[in-house]
């Protein structure tokens, strides 16, 4: 079990590290969001499973904060709202989950990022096609091959694994670098947060 602890934690530190590869497309995914935050817009995001589980709580630095004190950004999860989803699913089929709620919601000049460790997710894959159609800048989160995203995305962010948990981990990573670097680059002027001290 020890074994496990030990090679685990290196495989991700060998994985995220190897994410610098990545630098260039990860750049140009900070510079998207910023610009569509700035003109009004917002940022999208989706996935399945864990990748869910990212998208959720991605948006939620966005609404919320993340170091500094300021405006909440626009920001949605598609992946959240399980009255909308059931339905879909169930009037549709669950491959048409998050296309109906990009009709439904996205708007030219938005930002749609998509999370999916395979790059195959079909729902996905059907939100970006359509999105792609009415310009909205469409990213894709994925493990090395890139999958059916690759060929559809805007910018490809394809983490040089073919490990679920360990793609999964620099997904997360990067999620919060491009946190940090867009609300750096919109709020320079803010005060950072004052982390809340808690009384045993």
């Amino acid at each position: 079990m020890e074994d496990i602890f030990e090679k685990s934690l290196i495989n991700s530190s060998a994985i995220i590290e190897a994410v610098m590869c990545l630098k260039q497309p990860f750049m140009e995914f900070c510079s998207v969001v910023e610009d569509a935050l700035n003109r009004g817009n917002k940022v999208i995001f989706c996935g399945n499973g864990g990748s869910a589980a990212d998208a959720q709580h991605l948006t939620a630095e966005f609404t919320g904060r993340f170091f500094l004190e300021r405006k909440p950004l626009p920001a949605i999860a598609l992946n959240t709202n399980v009255s909308a989803i059931t339905a879909i699913a169930n009037d549709y089929g669950y491959d048409d989950i998050f296309l109906r709620q990009t009709q439904a919601l996205a708007q030219t000049g938005d930002v749609l990022v998509g999370i999916s460790t395979s790059g195959n997710s079909k729902n996905i894959v059907k939100a970006f096609e359509y999105a792609n159609s009415i310009g909205v800048t469409t990213v894709a989160f994925t493990g090395e091959s890139g999958g059916k995203m690759k060929e559809i995305a805007d910018i490809l962010l394809n983490v040089p694994s073919s490990c679920t948990p360990r793609i999964q981990e620099a997904h997360i990573t990067m999620g919060h670098i491009m946190c940090e670097i867009v609300e750096q680059s919109l709020f320079e002027n803010a005060q950072k947060a004052i982390p809340v001290q808690y009384k045993e």
